[in-house]
C-alpha cells in the first residue's frame, strides 16, 4: 500500500461521507465477514453529476463490479476504478434497505429507547449524510453494494449469496475525479439473516497518483478508454 493519508473505523450500522480527491484510493475492508457497504458517488465540484448504474453496466457488459471495472457518471466520465478486489463480486442492482423493511425483518426500534443501538436502514443513512452537502431525497440514485453478491436462478429470481465476503476481504476504489463518497454499512436488503447484525468496516485512504496508459481498468474496453479521456479533459490546464 502506498502512503496512507487517513483511516476510519465504521462500526455496525454506521454511515459516513467525505470528499476523496483524484489520485487517492479508498480501501474498504470487511473486518468480520459478511459486510455490506452501500455506496453513492457524486462529482464534488458539480453534484448534479453522479454515479449512473445503467451506463456503468452497459458500457462494460456486466451486471456486477469487480477488479478492472469502473464506475461511470451520467456524463460519461469515470468517478472511480476498482483497482484491487479480493471479494470478486459487488452487487449493483438491489438498492438499500428502508425503515419499513428493517422494522418488518428485525423489529421496530426507536432512538428514544435504544439510543445508538436502534435499527438503522440504508436509505435514511444516505439522507443523513447527503443533507450535510445540501442534497436530499431527489439525489438518491441506484447505489453499489460492496461485498454483497446477488445472482439469479434458472427462473430469474434474485438470490442473495450468504457468506460471500470473508473477514479481511477488501476492495480498492481509485478515484479519477474529486468525488463525494457516501457510505452506509446496514445489511443488504435481501440478506436472509433473521437477526439485525451489520458488520464493521475499515476505510483507509492512500495516495496512488496518476493512472498509467496501460492501466487494466482503462483498457478493459474501448468505452473505458473514452471515459478516462473524458475525465482527464476536466483537469487539463
Amino acid at each position: 500500500m502506498d502512503r496512507v493519508l487517513w483511516e476510519e473505523h465504521l462500526h455496525s450500522g454506521a454511515h459516513w461521507s467525505g470528499v476523496v480527491r483524484r489520485g487517492v484510493t479508498l480501501r474498504l475492508t470487511d473486518l468480520e465477514g459478511g459486510a455490506n457497504v452501500s455506496t453513492l458517488l457524486y462529482n464534488y465540484e458539480e453534484r448534479f453529476e453522479r454515479y449512473n448504474m445503467a451506463d456503468t453496466l452497459k458500457a462494460q457488459h456486466t451486471a456486477y463490479l469487480t477488479k478492472g471495472c469502473v464506475c461511470y457518471s451520467d456524463m460519461g466520465r469515470i468517478l472511480c476504478s476498482v483497482a484491487e478486489d479480493t471479494c470478486g463480486w459487488h452487487d449493483t442492482l438491489c438498492g438499500v434497505s428502508n425503515a419499513k423493511l428493517v422494522a418488518e425483518k428485525y423489529g421496530a426500534t426507536r432512538f428514544q429507547e435504544q439510543r445508538n443501538d436502534y435499527h438503522k436502514n440504508g436509505y435514511d443513512s444516505f439522507l443523513n449524510e447527503l443533507g450535510k452537502y445540501g442534497l436530499g431525497k431527489r439525489d438518491v440514485v441506484a447505489n453499489v453494494n460492496f461485498f454483497s453478491k446477488v445472482s439469479t436462478d434458472a427462473a430469474g429470481i434474485l438470490q442473495f449469496q450468504a457468506a460471500h465476503s470473508k473477514a479481511s476481504d477488501y476492495v480498492d476504489l481509485r478515484f479519477e475525479m474529486n468525488t463525494l463518497v457516501v457510505l452506509a454499512t446496514c445489511q443488504h436488503p435481501l440478506d436472509p439473516e433473521p437477526a439485525y447484525r451489520p458488520r464493521q468496516v475499515r476505510v483507509t485512504a492512500f495516495a496512488t497518483g496518476p493512472v498509467s496508459h496501460d492501466d487494466a481498468c482503462r483498457n478493459r474496453c474501448p468505452e473505458n478508454q473514452r471515459g478516462f479521456r473524458n475525465t482527464e479533459m476536466m483537469y487539463f490546464r
